[in-house]
């Protein structure tokens, strides 16, 4: 069964009202002037017509049995469409009972006045940036915050809104049917950045959203000397995700010389952004050890400079040297 969008839906809801609409309309439209035609008033009156006059409540009627069956379809009619819409409605709000496999999910943050999303796989983006990225044809669930004042979250076209609270989860979801381009702007008056509170939203299609995260799980690590001359040897460098124990990937990494292409290498493995911690070890004590801490949430480029040890001792024996001389 193929998911309905939240668009789907509203349109879905729209045409039942106007086709139900139009059609009621259309009947008391026709028996008004069925019967204004049948008891057109022709000028001419028998003694034996039994005419009401003017302030006289009309009689008979079949014990109001007309007055009962309309009253009782419209209310079969009425209540009916309720629970239809309520159903669809319940829909919308709690999003499809099997999502596919590949369904993601988004943290959006508000602030004044930006807007920034989180990945589940760490990657991070924002409304200075590229926006939001999403596959087309795919649930996606958002859980929307404020850091700061009452934001509302909302894209227009894609029929989707959540408050941005401070200290309050709103969750969502929506999904694009069609790859392009759309708007999400801030529906609740936050102050003077209020109106250029808005984002891109990006809608790829599935292989090209793929390749997408793909470039945005990317490492670029450069290692040279105080010349600025790439380190092609004597060193192996380790890289771990701080989390790591709780992934069933393992996020780390041991790599030499061989791995590095003119001093530098790009990792492309690891499926989860976050704080990866990196050090870097000499094998023939030419270089000082490094330790750093990486925070990896979008397309990375790390260039470190492997020091001398040898090189404070030398400025040190110079400045001493130079001291004597005076």
């Amino acid at each position: 069964m193929q998911v309905q969008t939240r668009v789907d839906v509203f349109e879905m809801i729209f045409l039942v009202f106007l086709g139900l609409g139009t059609l009621v309309g259309a009947v008391v439209i026709a028996y008004t002037l069925y019967n204004a035609y049948k008891y057109r008033d022709e000028g001419e009156t028998s003694d034996g017509d039994d005419v009401p006059t003017l302030g006289e409540l009309p009689t008979g009627g079949k014990g109001g049995k007309k007055l009962f069956v309309s009253f009782g379809l419209s209310a079969i009619i009425v209540i009916s469409l309720i629970i239809w819409t309520y159903g669809w409605l319940l829909y919308v709000e709690d999003g499809p009972q099997e999502a596919p496999e590949d369904a993601i999910e988004v943290d959006v943050e508000g602030w004044a006045f930006d807007w920034g999303f989180t990945y589940e796989n760490g990657v991070e983006t924002n409304s200075l940036g590229e926006g939001m990225v999403v596959p087309a044809d795919t649930p996606v669930w958002l859980e929307v915050t404020g850091t700061d004042v009452w934001h509302t979250f909302g894209i227009s076209e894609l029929k989707v809104k959540a408050d941005a609270i401070p200290g309050e989860v709103d969750e969502t979801w929506f999904m694009a049917e069609e790859p392009g381009e759309y708007t999400a702007e801030c529906f609740e008056l936050c102050g003077p950045g209020h109106s250029d509170m808005d984002s891109d939203v990006i809608v790829l299609p599935q292989d090209e959203f793929d390749q997408w995260m793909d470039d945005q799980l990317t490492l670029t690590i450069t290692l040279e000397d105080e010349n600025e001359e790439p380190v092609t040897d004597g060193f192996e460098l380790s890289i771990e995700h701080q989390e790591n124990d709780e992934f069933d990937e393992d996020l780390s990494a041991t790599l030499g010389p061989d791995d590095f292409e003119d001093g530098t290498v790009e990792l492309g493995d690891f499926e989860q952004g976050g704080a990866y911690d990196v050090t870097i070890t000499p094998t023939d004590d030419e270089f000082e050890a490094i330790e750093d801490t990486i925070d990896f949430t979008g397309p990375t480029d790390e260039t470190y400079e492997l020091e001398d040890p040898d090189a404070d001792d030398e400025d040190d024996d110079n400045n001493n040297d130079g001291g004597d001389d005076e």
